[in-house]
């Protein structure tokens, strides 16, 4: 029975993970701690093996779609990895109780705020969004997605002279570094981090923030799992496998989806998983703090 629970919350984490571009790291905690009885420190050093693994294979389907901007990737994980490894190191001074309350608490307010700007998006594209219908019809008929960044616009440059936007460059660093640091403290992916970062620092549209993130995630979980692995704590390793290669497997079809699902249910359902996980964990999580 332990093991097709893990397999179920296995897929689910994977779809979730290919095609939002996060939930895997806030169902793997949940999932190995509430139905796989494993211990807050054991279920956030598991999680990382899931969701590091699951994304590595995401991000590779996500790319083959079109829908990775792996430069972009590759260089806002590496930032972030000083973050994941300040925060790794902080997370083993920090008791289990507190540790879930903070994930917890860290949920609600993403999913707050992830609520509020998908409220305040529907509301003020209603007024344009006659005008704009036949245009945008046109233009995914013609691309088949959103326009792809131009890559000719470089934050720091060194030849033929050095140039820095260095108000984009502060942005990167600064959500790059809050990313790994809750990465690394809270033993998770970051997905529900790594792409509204990825929105507000590189104003990337939605489907190449999500399957850009896995790269980010894929870095930042590698990072913040070797500092844990000096810790001594070691999660249930069969339920990690089993969790790790189904989602895995889901992941690809996820990665798929995405590329075929309206972006305006894609963030909702990002919405909607990321509340949704938050309030059942806080029910959970908080009392244990009394």
């Amino acid at each position: 029975m332990t093991l097709l629970v893990a397999a179920a919350a296995g897929a689910l984490i994977g779809i979730s993970l290919g095609a939002l571009g996060g939930g895997g790291s806030i169902l793997a905690v949940p999932v190995l701690v509430y139905l796989l009885d494993q211990s807050p420190a054991q279920a956030t050093t598991g999680s990382l093996v899931v969701v590091g693994l699951t994304s590595l294979i995401g991000a590779a389907a996500a790319h083959r779609e079109g829908n990775v901007l792996l430069g972009r990737g590759f260089v806002f994980g590496l930032v972030a990895t000083g973050g994941a490894v300040l925060g790794a190191a902080a997370s083993s001074r920090v008791p289990e109780d507190l540790l879930l309350a903070a994930f917890a608490a860290l949920m609600l307010l993403v999913g707050v705020i992830l609520a509020w700007r998908q409220i305040r998006h529907g509301q003020s594209s209603q007024s344009s969004q006659s005008s704009q219908d036949s245009q945008d019809s046109a233009a995914r008929h013609a691309a088949g997605h959103a326009a792809r960044p131009t890559l000719d616009d470089p934050i720091i440059t060194f030849s033929p002279t050095f140039a820095c936007q260095c108000p984009r460059a502060l942005k990167v660093l600064g959500t790059a570094t809050i990313v790994g640091a809750l990465t690394g403290f809270l033993g998770v992916g970051g997905g529900f981090l790594v792409v509204p970062a990825l929105l507000l620092a590189l104003a990337l549209p939605i489907e190449y923030a999500a399957g850009t993130s896995l790269v980010v995630i894929t870095i930042t979980s590698a990072a913040a799992l070797a500092v844990r692995s000096g810790s001594g704590v070691q999660p249930d390793w069969t339920a990690v496998i089993v969790l790790t290669a189904v989602s895995a497997a889901a992941a690809v079809a996820g990665a798929r989806l995405a590329d075929r699902v309206d972006t305006g249910r894609l963030q909702a359902a990002f919405t909607v998983l990321v509340l949704g996980v938050a309030l059942y964990t806080a029910t959970q999580a908080l009392p244990a703090l009394a």
